[in-house]
């Protein structure tokens, strides 16, 4: 899986990299918000991982401008905002996640692994037909009336 991990701080992006990299994913890296979305547009990840305070394009703007065209690729903030405010700005313009630092390195590899999951069933349940249902042995499931 192909991951853009847009941060400014040096060392935070490389540490991010690092450490993706070495639980198997392809990592791609912009130092500001502009680069962000000109990677994104270029290498078409599967996963975003932004940091809000950016140079050039904040990341609440880099990800108002994904969600133009892509409502469905995984966003998550990875920022040192941690007040509540900051958090339901970020999921309210489209983020899936939002991490404050300093962060765990088990719990990014966690929420990283988790974001394509949960965006995964969100599709397929809204790709589902309306009233739409199946059997299990006798048993007529019709998810919408559960």
């Amino acid at each position: 899986m192909k991951i853009l991990v847009a941060e400014d701080d040096p060392n935070t992006r490389d540490g991010l990299r690092d450490i993706l990299e070495a639980e198997g994913y392809d990592v791609l890296t912009a130092p500001d918000g502009q680069a962000a979305i000109e990677v994104y547009r270029a290498e078409k990840p599967q996963v975003l991982c932004l940091d809000i305070m950016m140079p050039q394009v904040n990341g609440y703007d880099v990800c108002r401008e994904i969600r133009r065209t892509d409502p469905h690729t995984p966003i998550l903030f990875i920022s040192a905002k941690s007040e509540e405010i900051d958090k339901v700005l970020g999921l309210e313009i489209g983020a899936d996640d939002f991490i404050v630092k300093p962060f765990g390195v088990k719990e990014v590899v966690a929420r990283i692994r988790a974001v394509p999951r949960r965006a995964i069933a969100a599709n397929l349940a809204s790709d589902r037909p309306k009233n739409y249902s199946f059997m299990l042995d006798d048993l007529r499931v019709v998810p919408d009336e559960l």
